[in-house]
């Protein structure tokens, strides 16, 4: 058994002084330590969730920007494909009324160089045909009577068509 003596009474009143004078100077500021220390990492820990929460909301805004740049950018292909087809409608609308309006130009040119080839070609046949008729008939008519009827001829000629000429 153990034996009570003065030596173990000291030391029990030893060890009890030593537990309040670490309890007062040294367990409170250890204890305060730690405290400190869990505040610490708690606020850490706060800290990084918040961060994490921003980064994740940072994040979801990017996505939404991305989607609406692409939107934007959806927009503007459209819209370039839209006044290029525009354009593209009004070239060509320019184009076929400049082709109209050429058209009608050489068709306007043609039947005017038609006519006068027309009139040209009619005067010609009546001089040569004044002239054949002259040295057919050289005594017998005058040239006032062959000239009409060099004309009659040419002008039943036309409203025949005979010859094959369109006139």
């Amino acid at each position: 058994m153990v034996e009570l003596n003065g030596t173990l009474l000291a030391q029990i009143v030893n060890f009890l002084i030593l537990v309040a004078i670490l309890a007062k100077f040294a367990y409170k500021p250890l204890m305060q330590g730690l405290a400190e220390r869990q505040q610490k990492i708690a606020d850490n820990m706060d800290a990084a969730e918040r961060e994490r929460q921003e980064a994740e909301q940072l994040k979801l805004e990017y996505r939404q920007q991305l989607v609406d740049v692409r939107a934007k950018a959806q927009a503007i292909v459209e819209k370039a494909e839209k006044l290029a087809e525009e354009n593209k409608e009004e070239i060509l609308k320019t184009a076929r009324a400049e082709r109209d309006r050429i058209l009608k130009s050489v068709q306007e040119e043609v039947a005017r160089e038609r006519e006068l080839a027309l009139a040209k070609l009619k005067g010609e046949v009546v001089a040569l045909s004044m002239t054949a008729a002259t040295k057919i008939v050289r005594e017998n008519m005058d040239t006032e009577i062959n000239a009409k009827l060099v004309s009659d001829f040419i002008e039943k000629l036309d409203d025949q068509k005979i010859g094959g000429l369109p006139c």
